[in-house]
């Protein structure tokens, strides 16, 4: 293992250790209420014990890059955005209807199974989603607490809460222009910018610029390096979104941990669906419309689906974006002012970002 590795795997290790001190603490407030909250806790737990940690690596990636050396306080704050990530992920699964999520049943699954085996009254569906939505919440919370509690000087503090709260805003913000977009059907003419849109406010600021910045300014990044920090970020965000939409419909359920073609049962209007729908003839057009979106797509309506891809030219197409994008968030990290370490440590984010499988 290179140096480079064993730091990011330091920063894994750490995260996961506060990880399990918050939830432990948590466990006890919940306990005060009633034993019958537990669920909520080990659900959770289950959750954060999985993901690539992406996000707290480009937060430290960011705090050293400034100078930022304690690691305590990347833990804490790593900590905090994986509970963030939890509860969007959660709250997402219920509006998309997912069934797993990292290879176990979806939170809302999980909490309508429990329904389902106690032999309780009313839907298991509802309580399902309920129980989520709540887990989603205590999330939230939880990860305003370990951002608050992570030890930083309160100016710096003070600074990183600014961006963090703005993370969380224009999430949500997000999350509304995906669901909208599959609610209103979307013309195929500005397709790709809505979906470029939706992917850049969902998620690609939040998974790498937010996180590089946050930790940035955690150790007092002046101008020129968080400016240099989002040129690289931004693009970089964009692309690991895009390698995710490839992934959501090509990928091996074996290594995503959710079924195959699982965006499409869901009518994502992902940057693939956009860039095959303008180059569709009237019959792709026909059974795109058809087939995305069925909740009971088979396989077979699957296959029909990636083939289409294929054959309008989108999938070439994003990978061609995707790659344009890399290019220019390494542009922008060979000219950052930044120590030729950290330069080294940005980079190797790059390729685990965009060249992955899961």
């Amino acid at each position: 293992m290179d140096v480079h590795a064993a730091r990011a795997q330091a920063v894994r290790t750490a995260v996961q250790a506060e990880l399990d001190a918050v939830l432990a603490r948590q466990r006890a407030v919940l306990a005060e209420v009633a034993p019958e909250t537990e669920p909520l806790v080990d659900a959770v737990a289950d959750l954060v014990a999985g993901g690539k940690r992406l996000r707290p690596a480009f937060c430290t990636a960011g705090y050293r890059a400034s100078g930022g050396q304690d690691g305590a306080v990347e833990a804490r704050v790593g900590a905090a955005l994986e509970l963030f990530q939890a509860a969007a992920l959660i709250h997402d699964d219920v509006m998309d209807g997912s069934d797993t999520r990292r290879g176990m049943p979806a939170l809302h699954r999980r909490f309508g199974d429990l329904h389902a085996t106690s032999g309780w009254s009313g839907s298991c569906e509802r309580f399902g989603e309920a129980a989520a939505i709540l887990a989603g919440d205590l999330c939230l919370s939880w990860s305003d607490e370990a951002l608050a509690g992570c030890g930083a000087e309160p100016e710096r503090l003070a600074s990183a809460r600014l961006v963090f709260d703005r993370m969380r805003t224009q999430l949500m913000a997000g999350q509304y222009l995906d669901v909208l977009e599959q609610a209103s059907g979307g013309a195929p003419e500005g397709a790709d910018e809505r979906a470029l849109r939706v992917l850049r406010w969902k998620s690609a600021k939040y998974t790498v610029e937010h996180p590089l910045l946050i930790g940035a300014a955690l150790a007092g990044a002046g101008p020129a390096q968080r400016e240099a920090l989002s040129a690289y970020g931004l693009p970089l965000g964009e692309a690991f979104q895009l390698r995710d939409d490839v992934l959501g419909v090509f990928g091996d359920p074996a290594v995503t941990g959710k079924p195959a073609g699982d965006d499409l049962r869901e009518g994502k209007r992902t940057m693939l669906v956009a860039l095959a729908a303008q180059g569709a003839g009237a019959e792709d057009a026909d059974l795109l419309t058809s087939l995305l979106g069925a909740p009971d797509l088979d396989d077979a309506g699957v296959a029909a689906l990636q083939d289409l891809i294929r054959r309008t030219g989108s999938l070439a197409a994003v990978e061609e974006l995707i790659d344009d994008l890399v290019a220019r968030s390494r542009a922008a990290l060979a000219t950052a002012p930044v120590t030729e370490e950290a330069r080294e440590d940005l980079e190797r984010l790059v390729g685990i970002a965009t060249a992955r499988t899961a």
